[in-house]
């Protein structure tokens, strides 16, 4: 492998590692962003923003039309696994919940057992109105 050879696989790793990077961070900033958003300033749907991103680097890095198209392959493949991902830890972070409500109903009394349960139900709502929707 001559010297130019190497040069280039190695900015084509960089440039990888970069997008990748950058996809990852679309899709986790969407997620840790914040809740509350304005009826004028909706969040766009993943295909939006995947083509925006796209756009956006096919303008700056004056990508090719095939790299273009490889780069939402490479976009939508990372968004589905960073999916997938926050499901898992969701399901898991219900279980742990669940563990620990458990915990504490076997030391309440049963005087207290109810006002735990209204008190669940309100902290249960209040977590779905202000957990941003799983992006799709």
């Amino acid at each position: 492998m001559n010297e130019t050879s190497a040069k280039r696989k190695a900015a084509l790793w960089v440039g990888a590692v970069f997008l990748l990077g950058a996809a990852l961070g679309g899709v986790l900033g969407y997620v840790f962003a914040h809740h509350s958003v304005s009826a004028a300033n909706q969040p766009q749907s993943e295909p939006e923003r995947r083509a925006h991103r796209v756009e956006q680097l096919t303008r700056e890095l004056s990508l090719t039309p095939e790299q273009a198209k490889q780069l939402d392959a490479i976009l939508l493949q990372r968004h589905t696994q960073a999916r997938v991902l926050h499901e898992q830890l969701d399901a898991q972070l219900d279980q742990v919940r669940q563990m620990g409500r458990n915990e504490i109903r076997a030391i309440l009394s049963p005087e207290q057992k109810p006002k735990f349960e209204e008190f669940l139900r309100r902290t249960d709502e209040e977590r779905k109105r202000n957990e941003p929707p799983l992006p799709r």
